[in-house]
C-alpha cells in the first residue's frame, strides 16, 4: 500500500480524514518510526501502524480527531502483558501523531502523494498546528515555518523521523527509488536480481510474455508483458525514477528512448555500442530532439568496468545507478 499515493489522492478530491504517524518508538514495538495510516471520515483504513489494540484505539482517537480538525499526539506503553493479550508479537513506547486531513494542506499531500517531492515536512502542534513541507531546494508550501529556514538547512537529508526539543517534528519525506527496464532478456534478469539486492523497486516491460513472466523474475515487483507502445502511452514518469533500455533491437530502442525522454525521470540509459547510440540518436535528432536532451542519457549504459558477460554487464549498469542515487543524496 502506497500510503503516500493514496494521501495525495484523498486531498486532491478534498475528501476528509486522519493521518497517523509514528513520531518516537522505543523498544520493540511493531512498526518503526514514520509507519503510517489513514483513517477515512467513512471508518475505512489504508496502512498500518502496527495491529491490534493500538491500532483499534487509534482509529477511535482518528474520528474525535476528523470531528474537531485539531491534531494530537497518543502515547501508549505496551507492556508485556498487554502485548500477551492481545497476540501482538512485541511491545515498546509508541507516540503517534494524529493529524486531520485539511484543505489549508492539500498542496503538501499532492506534493508528497501524487507529484513524489522529496524534502522535509515540519509540523508543530503545541499552541497553532502549523505543517510545512520543505523541498530540497528550500522551495515551501503550506503554513510558515515555526522555525528559520537557515536552521533547518543542515537537516533537509536527515534519513529518520526526528523531534526536537520544542517539540517542532521533522519527518524526511523519501521513496524508493524504481527502475523501469524495458527488455526482458539474459542481462535483464540479472539487472532486476542485483537492483533489488540494492534497494530498487523494479518493473521489468517486453511485449514478449515468454520472456516477460514472473518465472524468469521472481526479484521484480512487477513484471509487464504488453506492447511498449501500451505501456509507455500510461506512464509518467517522476524525479524518483530511472529507466534502463535494453530491448531486443534498435527499433525498440529507439522507440522507447523517444518516449521517456519528454519525462522527468532521473536516469535513462541505454545499452548498445557506440556507433548504434549514435544511429539511434541521429534518429531522434532527425524527430527534433536536441543534442542538450540526448547528453543526458546514460548510453552506452554503465560504468566502464570491462564487463563482459550479462552478469557482469548488470553489476556495471546497477553501480551507475548507485552513483546517479548517491550524487542525488537518494
Amino acid at each position: 500500500m502506497d500510503i503516500l499515493k493514496t494521501l495525495g489522492e484523498y486531498a486532491k478530491e478534498g475528501r476528509r480524514g486522519a493521518i497517523a504517524t509514528i513520531v518516537r518508538r522505543l523498544g520493540a514495538a511493531p512498526r518503526e518510526a514514520g509507519a503510517k495510516m489513514l483513517v477515512a471520515d467513512d471508518g475505512r483504513i489504508y496502512g498500518s501502524i502496527g495491529g491490534g489494540c493500538m491500532e483499534a484505539d487509534v482509529h477511535e482517537e482518528a474520528k474525535r480527531v476528523i470531528t474537531l480538525g485539531l491534531p494530537k499526539i497518543v502515547k501508549f506503553r505496551l507492556d508485556a502483558r498487554e502485548v500477551e493479550d492481545e497476540g501482538m508479537l512485541c511491545g515498546g513506547n509508541v507516540d503517534i501523531l494524529l493529524e486531520p486531513l485539511l484543505e489549508r494542506h492539500r498542496e503538501i499531500y499532492t506534493k508528497i502523494g501524487t507529484e513524489r517531492r522529496r524534502g522535509l515536512i515540519v509540523t508543530k502542534i503545541d499552541r497553532a498546528y502549523s505543517k510545512t513541507f520543505v523541498e530540497k531546494d528550500g522551495q515551501t508550501c503550506g503554513d510558515p515555518l515555526p522555525l528559520p529556514l537557515e536552521d533547518l538547512e543542515p537537516r533537509l537529508r536527515i534519513k529518520e523521523i526526528l523531534v526536537l526539543e520544542d517539540g517542532t517534528i521533522l519527518e524526511p519525506v523519501a521513496f524508493p527509488s524504481h527502475l523501469y527496464v524495458f527488455g526482458a532478456g539474459h542481462i535483464s534478469v540479472f539487472i532486476a536480481k542485483v537492483a533489488k539486492m540494492v534497494d530498487f523497486e523494479v518493473t521489468v516491460i517486453d511485449d514478449r510474455e515468454e520472456f516477460a513472466s514472473r518465472e524468469r523474475f521472481p526479484d521484480a515487483t512487477h513484471v509487464i508483458a504488453r506492447p511498449f507502445e501500451e505501456v509507455l502511452g500510461e506512464m509518467t514518469l517522476s524525479e524518483n525514477d530511472y529507466v534502463v533500455i535494453v530491448t531486443r533491437g534498435h527499433k525498440y530502442d529507439a522507440f522507447v528512448l523517444e518516449k521517456v525522454l519528454g519525462g522527468r525521470a532521473r536516469y535513462i540509459g541505454m545499452i548498445g555500442s557506440k556507433r548504434k547510440v549514435r544511429a539511434v540518436f541521429d534518429y531522434l535528432l532527425r524527430k527534433g530532439f536536441c543534442e542538450a536532451e540526448l547528453g543526458k542519457v546514460y548510453a552506452p549504459v554503465g560504468l566502464e568496468i570491462g564487463a563482459e558477460t550479462p552478469q557482469e554487464i548488470a553489476v556495471s549498469i546497477v553501480a551507475q545507478l548507485i552513483k546517479v542515487r548517491a550524487e542525488d543524496g537518494r
